[in-house]
């Protein structure tokens, strides 16, 4: 009853009306040079110009991103401290605890940076709260759990920004943390040895919308370029950004653009075992041809990420623990992803189930008052 009292507050909630805002006062000069210059139609100049776009060179950008318009990551606030206690931690030969939270870009930006930072350091291990025992965000049951495997860093990921008491609780147990959030800041900002969050006032980093996984891979990215490691140890997760950035809803421009068109061209061409499986699930099978453009039967576009792949994610939390998303996403082992895609798309039927039944059960509630 509950859960259901909860779906009708939703549904009478000012959030449910849909407001359209639509830009009325276009500098019409602008659009106007700008469609002379690119050759197409006002609409579509103004369309454009909304999304940042005023030049022929950002619009080329636009059109076809580069990875070397991707910015440098030590623009970023603090991410010289980060790098800094990773490589003490590395040299020191500390336990590192990577912690995320449960949604898609939680699970994505933990399996992102685990399996970066196990590409050439071991110890270390992943952390996911649960949903319902811990909640939202860096846990003290986490806190504690680190605690007791002797975790001397902690990384978290897709949270933190205001989890100024958490960290004040692990800097009293000895344990530093590097918070890597994409979400606004509070009043008071976190105790940690480092906050990469663009977000941030006093941060100058050129682009605010990353992701949570995309705050990660800068931090991967920037781990890589301090420790002169090949690119490929970074731009082989970056169909995970993809994932993140289709699935949390940032808006695809800038960085993200980027980010995710060549995360796309990697789900396309060589995808992970964890997001095959996933897409196996979905009945998106491999192509049986010789040569495939694509490694599916169709070419997987932002749509299937958001509606195929980022619910499947997404359920593992939802009705048991994300621990298994991100041990699906960071497997390298064909068979045991396989077998926990199957599960995880077992749980994704069990949660749409739910739904409808809660929906019904809804609906016959209303019809009823």
């Amino acid at each position: 009853m509950q859960i259901i009292n909860n779906y009708l507050y939703a549904l009478n909630s000012p959030l449910m009306d849909k407001r359209w805002i639509l830009h009325k006062n276009a500098d019409t000069e602008s659009v106007k040079s700008l469609s002379k210059e690119l050759n197409i139609n006002p609409k579509l100049g103004t369309l454009l110009f909304y999304r940042g776009v005023s030049t022929f060179e950002q619009a080329k950008q636009f059109f076809r991103p580069k990875l070397e318009h991707l910015h440098d990551p030590f623009l970023m606030k603090d991410m010289d401290k980060a790098v800094d206690r990773i490589n003490e931690a590395v040299v020191n030969g500390e336990k590192i605890m990577v912690y995320g939270d449960y949604d898609v870009d939680g699970t994505t930006a933990v399996s992102l940076v685990y399996s970066f930072l196990k590409s050439f350091y071991k110890n270390i291990e992943f952390y996911i709260p649960d949903r319902y025992n811990e909640g939202y965000g860096i846990s003290f049951k986490g806190i504690d759990y680190a605690k007791s495997v002797g975790a001397k860093l902690m990384i978290a990921l897709d949270c933190g920004i205001k989890a100024v008491d958490k960290v004040e609780y692990a800097n009293k147990m000895d344990i530093d943390f590097i918070i890597c959030d994409h979400h606004r800041p509070g009043d008071s900002i976190p105790d940690a040895i480092a906050v990469l969050d663009a977000k941030q006032e006093d941060c100058n980093y050129p682009f605010e919308e990353l992701s949570g996984c995309g705050v990660g891979f800068k931090l991967a990215q920037a781990v890589a370029q301090k420790n002169k490691l090949p690119d490929k140890k970074i731009f082989d997760l970056i169909d995970l950004v993809a994932v993140s950035i289709a699935a949390d809803i940032v808006p695809i421009v800038g960085e993200n653009r980027v980010l995710a068109y060549y995360g796309l061209k990697k789900i396309n061409t060589n995808p992970t075992n964890g997001i095959c499986s996933l897409f196996k699930s979905a009945g998106i099978l491999p192509s049986t041809e010789k040569d495939p453009e694509y490694f599916f039967t169709k070419e997987i576009t932002i749509n299937d990420l958001v509606f195929s792949l980022g619910p499947r994610i997404n359920a593992a939390g939802r009705i048991e623990n994300a621990t298994n998303s991100v041990r699906l996403l960071i497997s390298t082992n064909t068979e045991y992803a396989e077998k926990l895609g199957a599960q995880i798309n077992q749980l994704n039927s069990t949660r749409r189930d739910l739904d409808t039944n809660i929906t019904k059960e809804a609906i016959a509630q209303i019809e009823k008052t």
